[in-house]
């Protein structure tokens, strides 16, 4: 079922259109219609992103001697060798007076910067730094609320070479210490607080624990958020930020040319099964599928206003930043999504007249649930395209966004991850949006679906692989010097092909859909479920609030087990159950309906609001979760021990 179709105009004015005809006049590739285009873009992948560094323009002090070096090694390719250049460089190339970013914090507080501004800020910070001692390849670490200042300190990190890597503060001290006490650290940024739920939390108790304890931390800089006065006595060689940059100019940055590969952010994964992997990402990698992800797929313009509901502790906060190399305006927010009983974010559209608007499927959900109609309530005609991320997007959330949002908008899903710093499925301005689809897949990535025999299939459930390489696959782990740990996450299931270690079907229109992790998926009596299939069934019950669903080991084999929270004051009685089974049963199949559905109070959540389905089943099976400090709710954990209908047939 097609949802939205672009007209004539956005056709036309599409980043995407200029560069296909772009692509087509200097480098010989097919103006005939997308498809064709993207197969181009693979069986000629070379000359594609050769294609797109002429077309971007680049910012670099030597153009690269090549474009990729070694195409047969996965991992081992070598991409834009010879090119020097600096990531901040490139985000902070206009320096007018256009707003590059706006604040709003829960808190009402609102703030811009513009270019010019921004330009100038970084400088001062980044010459302060210099003067610290820090050089190419050090580590600076965040602590930090999605505020102006935690875009600041990771240009001024960046513009010296330096490698930048974040946490929000709602981490505790242990999950903060596994992370940043893994990378070493010489400085570390943090707020004096932030806000969240009505509540302003305090930071610096957790940041005198973690100053302590990372002794590669020489210095640690504090700025005022929640409050203008506080001390920082009790925290090890802790600065205020004003005196830290006091007495340096804005005369300009001097940015570290260096090569392309260099590292630029080391990112994080979500740590749910053991300690977090760190994952070194390059600048040029970085850059320029940000740059392919951002111009061309979500069309973004200089004009535009592009929001997305994140923190700092996740890669979304990272793709969102790289806005800036568009000349776009970034919007930040700091505070919990649902406040106003869910309305914060659109009145924030609403008033920021935000063009680009991201969000999740749970947040739609939450929305959809609470029965507010925020087409209703706001004036959202600005938002030309939705984006979202983080788990599947259920075809219901797609009917939500049509019906109760914005008729007339451009919904994405899109898919990748941390490992990526990016997405392997995403939009296009060009192509119809499909109802429970994934518009497209990314240009330039040879992206397959493997059935079990390793061999790629269209129209099948099956593994999401990347068969050949591409700029943004990480450098490898830090402190991984022989790629063991690099190599066994994703190239050991199939030797030389990236494995991702989603669940996906790839349909002949080129759309893509997720059906979960893959890790996750469910094996009741030999048949492969993915958990979104169930969940999809779920959402349609008015009464169930959340849910998570596990595969539980039971006589030999696996019954599915299905978890719900409900709405206040209902309790799940013998009708409620037999509906919700009934509904799975009708809308799925008779082998993803669960054995056992029980209420519970919460369910577990990463910090970036994914359903911990891993975490969950190892509770039940009384294993251990390693990482709960990845979690944002971990008492939730306690819901699902020694729950005695799992011991019962």
């Amino acid at each position: 079922m097609i949802l939205w179709t672009p007209d004539k105009s956005i056709k036309e004015g599409a980043n995407l259109t200029r560069f296909i005809a772009f692509a087509a006049e200097h480098f010989g590739a097919p103006e005939s219609d997308y498809r064709c285009f993207y197969e181009w873009s693979i069986s000629e992948a070379r000359t594609f992103w050769e294609a797109l560094w002429k077309f971007f323009n680049i910012r670099c002090s030597k153009e690269p001697d090549r474009i990729l070096d070694h195409p047969d090694k996965m991992p081992g390719a070598k991409w834009f060798p010879g090119a020097r250049l600096n990531f901040a460089e490139n985000l902070l190339a206009r320096r007018d007076d256009h707003p590059a970013i706006v604040f709003r914090g829960q808190d009402r507080i609102r703030c811009t910067l513009t270019y010019s501004e921004l330009y100038q800020a970084v400088s001062k910070l980044s010459a302060a730094l210099r003067a610290e001692g820090i050089k190419a390849g050090d580590r600076i670490a965040g602590f930090v609320p999605n505020t102006p200042e935690a875009v600041i300190a990771m240009l001024a990190t960046v513009s010296l070479g330096a490698i930048w890597s974040s946490c929000s503060p709602d981490f505790g001290v242990a999950g903060v210490l596994d992370r940043f006490g893994q990378i070493e650290p010489r400085i570390l940024f943090s707020a004096d607080g932030y806000f969240f739920k009505d509540k302003q939390i305090d930071s610096l108790k957790k940041l005198k624990e973690i100053s302590a304890q990372i002794p590669s931390v020489q210095k640690t800089v504090v700025f005022p958020y929640t409050r203008e006065n506080f001390s920082l006595q009790d925290i090890p060689n802790a600065v205020y930020w004003d005196n830290f940059i006091a007495g340096f100019n804005e005369a300009g940055i001097n940015f570290e040319q260096l090569p392309g590969s260099h590292p630029l952010y080391i990112m994080f994964s979500s740590g749910t099964t053991g300690k977090p992997k760190c994952i070194v990402h390059s600048a040029v990698g970085t850059l320029i599928e940000h740059l392919k992800e951002l111009s061309l797929h979500t069309d973004l313009k200089s004009d535009d206003r592009i929001f997305y509901q994140t923190t700092c502790g996740w890669m979304m906060w990272n793709w969102l930043v790289s806005s800036l190399a568009v000349g776009a305006t970034v919007v930040l927010y700091d505070g919990s999504p649902l406040h106003k009983n869910n309305r914060i974010l659109f009145e924030i559209a609403e008033e920021e007249k935000i063009t680009v608007f991201g969000t999740n499927p749970k947040f739609l959900s939450t929305v959809e649930k609470s029965g507010l109609v925020p087409a209703e309530e706001f004036d959202l005609n600005s938002i030309k395209t939705m984006l979202s991320t983080g788990s599947p997007l259920l075809p219901e959330n797609f009917d939500f966004v049509y019906e109760k949002i914005n008729p007339g908008v451009r919904l994405s899903s899109i898919s990748g991850g941390t490992d990526i710093i990016g997405c392997f499925a995403l939009g296009c301005p060009l192509i119809p949006v499909i109802r429970g689809e994934l518009q497209t897949r990314s240009l330039g990535y040879k992206v397959e679906v493997y059935n079990e025999q390793g061999k790629p299939v269209v129209g099948e459930k099956g593994e999401l692989v990347c068969t050949a390489p591409f700029p943004s696959m990480p450098i490898g782990f830090w402190n991984d010097p022989d790629n063991k740990r690099y190599r066994r996450a994703y190239f050991e299931r199939f030797p030389g092909v990236w494995h991702h270690g989603d669940y996906v079907e790839l349909k002949e229109s080129g759309g893509m859909i997720i059906y979960g992790r893959s890790d996750a998926v469910l094996n009741p009596g030999g048949v492969r479920i993915g958990t979104a299939e169930i969940y999809r069934q779920v959402e349609k019950i008015p009464e169930v609030t959340d849910s998570v669903v596990i595969g539980q080991e039971w006589d030999g084999d696996v019954r599915v087990v299905l978890f719900v929270v409900l709405k206040p004051g209902i309790k799940l009685d013998q009708a409620l159950t037999d509906r919700i089974k009934a509904t799975i049963r009708s809308g799925a199949s008779p082998f993803h309906v669960p054995k056992k559905i029980i209420q519970v109070t919460d369910i577990p959540r990463t910090r970036s609001g994914k359903t911990v389905e891993l975490a969950v089943r190892d509770i039940v099976h009384n294993r251990q979760v390693k990482n709960i400090e990845a979690l944002a709710n971990p008492e939730a954990l306690e819901l699902f021990k020694d729950i005695p209908e799992l011991q019962e047939q």
